[in-house]
């Protein structure tokens, strides 16, 4: 029931963003208010904050990431998937405030460690020569590659699939799916994946972050739309594991080469989108 009056307020934020948006006075309004609610700082310093530039390892590739560094900066912006639920947070923001209780809601990945407490414990500066660019963005900094960049998105082999900063077990590929996102999506996960701990308003609207259970990496974030794709295994369980492919590593089933997620794609056709957002087929006359 709490999950279907979240629905509710969402479709309500879809009809009241864009007079938002196009009202430059309360949009400027909205926008200090909900940066107070959801970080404790006014809206100049916090969209500021978003501006300083990062420094990461020589190898890093720069159409990869954005998140806040291990190291102390910020690495320049790119979308992300949180990022484009962005404006429909920020008017469901007090709602959610008003109906859970908290006095925030995430817009990036958790700000917990992602040393203490885990397994495999290395300092940033050896993880940053042991894995590429791409995947110390992402698993170390919690960042999200670009739709579509991740070979991984297209494998439809049978095989599993591991963390590729320490070979932790992560997905199997009977639950893999083509939800047409650009990122590859799983229905379910294997006992090595940590989900973040939140609030249901939060797991419904924004997901919560998705980790590594032995070294603590970034993986990506899991989101309760699974019914929305038909047909798919994620129809079934009711989730959807969004992944990032630089997070993984893919070892097939018939014993072929590993393949790892940072390399790009071979087709770059865009993807297939899913039933739902499909338009109606229009026949010719």
């Amino acid at each position: 029931m709490l999950e279907l009056w979240a629905l509710l307020v969402l479709n309500a934020a879809c009809l009241v963003e864009p007079f938002m948006v196009n009202n430059q006075v309360l949009s400027n309004r909205h926008n200090h208010e909900i940066s107070k609610l959801v970080t404790g700082f006014p809206y100049g310093i916090t969209r500021n904050w978003h501006k300083t530039k990062s420094t990461l390892p020589l190898s890093a590739e720069e159409n990869d990431t954005i998140t806040q560094s291990s190291l102390g900066h910020i690495v320049t912006a790119t979308p992300t998937r949180r990022n484009i639920l962005g404006n429909a947070m920020k008017v469901c923001s007090t709602a959610s405030f008003t109906l859970c209780g908290a006095p925030y809601i995430a817009s990036a990945a958790s700000s917990k460690s992602r040393t203490s407490g885990y397994e495999i414990q290395r300092p940033e500066r050896d993880w940053s020569y042991m894995l590429s660019g791409s995947q110390y963005n992402i698993l170390r900094e919690g960042g999200t590659e670009r739709q579509f960049s991740s070979i991984l998105e297209e494998e439809e082999r049978l095989g599993k699939y591991f963390c590729a900063a320490c070979d932790n077990a992560l997905f199997e590929s009977s639950p893999k799916f083509h939800s047409g996102t650009g990122w590859p999506s799983f229905a379910t996960a294997l006992n090595g994946v940590e989900v973040e701990n939140v609030n249901p308003i939060q797991a419904s609207l924004a997901g919560a972050e998705l980790r590594c259970r032995r070294c603590g990496g970034h993986l990506g974030d899991v989101f309760r739309d699974g019914f929305l794709y038909v047909g798919t295994p994620a129809a079934k369980s009711g989730k959807r594991y969004c992944i990032d492919g630089a997070a993984l590593v893919f070892k097939p089933e018939d014993g072929s080469d590993n393949v790892f997620g940072d390399t790009p794609p071979t087709k770059r056709s865009g993807g297939e989108l899913p039933d739902f957002l499909k338009g109606p087929d229009i026949i010719p006359r």
